[in-house]
């Protein structure tokens, strides 16, 4: 009753919550096996569609993999064998193992061939892991890669850009942990009580995606933090700001032209990374931590009286919002404080309404948000450049968490080969994007809001494991053209 009551008062006060609904608590919407039927069907239909419609680009660029394999004894090519690396993170299996059982189902084939013929038979995955550990993985991501420039290029993501900018964020995370040193590669750290520490050995990882306003976030590219490229000398590790300058020289390299906003948590509020953003022509919304760039909330502190008239309130969905903002901040930085940036500061504190699940009473909450930007605030951009970019660089935080918690297994690795590990990264960042972009679609969007993301995947990949599709009817929704829209 309280949360009722909240939001009727919410809704006479135009305040719209941006949380989406929960899921419909309902029975099965499907009143005889035939509808169920040609539902199962024309979901399944739409979201291998999506696939079909995205593998050529990826098959192009897979074909160029040198393959190290005597060609007179191979059953499987090299572009069959990425197609079920894919699938194997398309359909959230959990292991190699686990792989072997369920895509060797003589229905699950008999469905896969419906929409794609090539794949004649399915291999063991220890096929698969010998031939990552041998070949050039690097291009498993180029071929991500060039998928995602297809898509910027057919301006698929036109609606999401802020300022004429694609968000990208950038953020780290752990992908594994153990005792055992695997590769030279590996970080290391000491871990337990003082006195009784151990060695833990760990794979460390420095992600890059696309971060838009709608809430889609799409992976774009990974850098592995290398042991061997910290000063060994020094006994100093590899880092992620180290790792982040290798990446963004790939970045620029991939996407010269491309018009980015750099999305970045506090670790990024220094000098030589909004150096480098400028040097691409890159903007960016960087998080300021109270602690971080003393020199920088000096000024923000002296300045504020001066430029009064830089503030708004506005509400945002179910939030009261109060910004202001201070404009040409001078902060200097390098030797001896020779190099200057000009940055811009802008604060959001807002309050809301909740109910405390405890005491089941109403509370207000505060938050409190500052970041760094690349240009000049105003009242026209404050809300765009803030809530509908900086804000979504949490998207990056759930998209790991999507993928460690939801399906795509990101803490296992798959392979002790590091070279097999990546390749098995790579594919799985495809097989996420792949799932996004079929999430996203106009045809299936309605799917996802009945039955949920983790519930949707379910629903198709039991659909394939099943009796359900009519092959005659797959064929001819196949042979008429199909468009990808995004929703």
């Amino acid at each position: 009753m309280a949360q009722q009551a909240l939001r009727e008062r919410q809704q006479a006060q135009e305040l719209k919550p941006r949380k989406p609904p929960a899921l419909p608590n309902r029975k099965s919407a499907y009143k005889t096996v035939e509808e169920e039927q040609r539902a199962r069907q024309e979901v399944v239909t739409a979201t291998l569609q999506v696939m079909r419609a995205k593998l050529p680009i990826l098959l192009r660029r897979l074909e160029q993999i040198h393959d190290f394999r005597n060609p007179k004894k191979l059953r499987h090519k090299l572009t069959v064998l990425m197609i079920w690396g894919i699938l194997l993170f398309v359909s959230q299996l959990a292991s190699r193992r686990q792989a072997n059982r369920q895509l060797t189902r003589p229905q699950l084939l008999e469905n896969l061939r419906l929409f794609f013929p090539e794949l004649e038979s399915c291999p063991h995955q220890d096929t698969l892991n010998r031939l990552l550990a041998g070949i050039d993985v690097d291009q498993i991501e180029a071929a991500h890669v060039e998928l995602v420039q297809r898509l910027i290029r057919k301006k698929k993501f036109y609606r999401y850009l802020i300022q004429n900018c694609y968000p990208i964020a950038f953020d780290g995370t752990q992908k594994h942990r153990g005792s055992e040193l695997l590769d030279e590669k590996w970080q290391e750290r000491q871990v337990g009580k003082e006195g009784e520490k151990e060695t833990q050995y760990y794979v460390y990882v420095l992600e890059a995606s696309l971060a838009f306003q709608n809430g889609m976030v799409l992976p774009l590219l990974s850098e592995f933090l290398d042991y061997t490229e910290g000063d060994t000398s020094q006994n100093k590790q590899d880092c992620e700001l180290k790792a982040f300058y290798r990446l963004a020289a790939r970045l620029k390299r991939l996407f010269p032209r491309l018009s980015i906003l750099v999305l970045g948590d506090g670790l990024f509020a220094n000098g030589p990374v909004m150096e480098l953003c400028r040097k691409n022509n890159w903007d960016f919304m960087i998080v300021l931590k109270d602690g971080s760039l003393p020199s920088v909330w000096e000024e923000v502190h002296g300045l504020r009286e001066l430029q009064e008239k830089n503030q708004l309130d506005r509400t945002w969905g179910e939030r009261r919002q109060h910004f202001w903002w201070v404009n040409d901040i001078e902060y200097r930085h390098g030797t001896n404080q020779r190099k200057r940036q000009q940055v811009h500061v802008v604060v959001c504190e807002e309050s809301w309404e909740e109910i405390d699940k405890k005491t089941n009473e109403e509370v207000t909450k505060t938050a409190r948000h500052v970041w760094l930007s690349a240009k000049p605030l105003c009242h026209r951009n404050v809300h765009e450049r803030c809530n509908l970019g900086a804000r979504h660089r949490w998207g990056i935080e759930e998209g790991f968490l999507v993928e460690k918690c939801h399906g795509y297994h990101y803490e296992h690795i798959f392979s002790h080969n590091w070279n097999a590990m990546r390749g098995y990264h790579y594919l799985m960042r495809i097989g996420h994007t792949l799932n996004v972009l079929a999430q996203h679609a106009t045809a299936l969007i309605g799917s996802v809001k009945t039955l949920g993301v983790r519930g949707f995947i379910r629903f198709v990949w039991e659909t394939m494991a099943g009796p359900w599709l009519n092959a005659e009817q797959v064929r001819e929704a196949l042979a008429t053209p199909y468009q990808f829209r995004l929703a």
